[in-house]
């Protein structure tokens, strides 16, 4: 499915979540409500808290079809809008949230422990962000690979050295396989890293932008990767090079 489908209906998925707490009243979905005695619901403003939650479901939603939007339009940096815009407005909604809650502010151990609770919460989203935003760049960047005497080593994760010897086929192609799925890799937008399957069920390897032809398929006894480089000039030079060493 291509990527920006997917943005479109995780844009979708958000504007429901907004409309079930908002509209129709679905408090149980509300964590951390859904789990209080009776007497300390009554002193939470859960008007507000559901329009607080659904607002932000609606901005997450438009910014997730919008960043759909831009991909389609292959416009990959939209993601990295789309990302910090949500890491912005989770924290936002989380911190703006205790403001409705009038129970009584308990000091000491269980007081603490609240804080705490608030602090992990902001704590985790914000480290889940950068950790999927350096994921998300590493999976961006353009192939490194060298090519020396010992073989053909692409760097970096996925990466493997390929040994002359064990090199049986080596062309340079204009378009990719067809690609069925993903097995153990990463698809950004034009960029695919890892382990993938073929819709002739092939198990390869990609580091390519597919935006990007030519690629290099390379046929070895570790099995078939495809890659490319940062421009096609720079792919065709590292195809001449492969293809006068195995000469």
């Amino acid at each position: 499915m291509f990527q920006w489908v997917i943005w479109l209906l995780v844009g979708g998925a958000f504007i429901f979540m907004g409309l079930s707490v908002h509209i129709f009243k679905w408090y149980f979905l509300i964590a951390g409500y859904n789990t209080m005695p009776k007497e300390q619901k009554a002193n939470v403003d859960i008007e507000s808290v559901s329009r607080l939650m659904g607002y932000w479901g609606y901005f997450n939603g438009a910014v997730s079809m919008l960043v759909g939007l831009l991909s389609a339009l292959g416009l990959d940096f939209g993601i990295f809008i789309g990302l910090g815009l949500f890491g912005i407005s989770t924290v936002f909604m989380i911190i703006t949230a205790q403001k409705f809650d009038y129970n009584p502010k308990v000091e000491g151990r269980m007081g603490r422990s609240r804080r705490r609770q608030q602090f992990g919460s902001v704590g985790v989203t914000v480290v889940s962000l950068v950790v999927v935003a350096l994921l998300l760049l590493f999976t961006m960047r353009p192939t490194n690979i060298t090519i020396d005497d010992a073989g053909i080593t692409i760097h970096g994760m996925y990466g493997q050295t390929y040994a002359w010897e064990s090199i049986s086929e080596m062309e340079l192609i204009d378009e990719l396989p067809g690609i069925s799925r993903r097995t153990n890799g990463a698809s950004v937008g034009p960029y695919l890293k890892g382990r993938f399957r073929t819709t002739d069920s092939e198990a390869i390897k990609l580091f390519v932008n597919r935006r990007q032809p030519p690629f290099i398929r390379i046929v070895s006894d570790a099995g078939t990767v495809i890659f490319n480089m940062e421009s096609p000039e720079a792919t065709r030079s590292a195809a001449a090079e492969i293809q006068a060493r195995l000469k």
